[in-house]
């Protein structure tokens, strides 16, 4: 059993930064990707960025350049890096662990609102 806990969501203006963080608790966290998914009101839930256990990364062609994925597993925490952020960017972000045999884990979500 994998919990997520995410912080670090917000009001930010356009073009400014804000870093999303997970703490992950649970077996085996280390040996699984990691990564972030967002949801804007009314649209599917979306992948942004993901880590694998060996730290390969990929990102939405839309965040490309301007959101960076960190993993530490250590601490089996994984942050979202993200910078010039537009209001397209509005949304709830959710943490997101990938087992092995593909069984998702989703942290409760925290709001990101991009606005002047």
């Amino acid at each position: 059993q994998v919990q997520l806990v995410e912080s670090g969501g917000g009001l930010v203006q356009p073009g400014g930064s804000l870093r999303l963080s997970c703490a992950a608790s649970g077996s085996g966290v280390s040996n699984f990707a990691m990564g972030w998914y967002r949801q804007a009101p009314g649209k599917r839930r979306e992948l942004v960025a993901r880590v694998s256990s060996g730290g390969s990364r990929s990102y939405a062609d839309s965040v490309k350049g301007r959101f960076t994925i960190f993993r530490d597993n250590t601490n089996n925490t994984v942050l979202l890096q993200m910078s010039s952020l537009k209001p397209e960017d509005t949304a709830v972000y959710y943490c997101n662990v990938r087992t092995n045999w593909l069984y998702d884990y989703w942290g409760q979500g925290t709001q990101v609102t991009v606005s002047s």
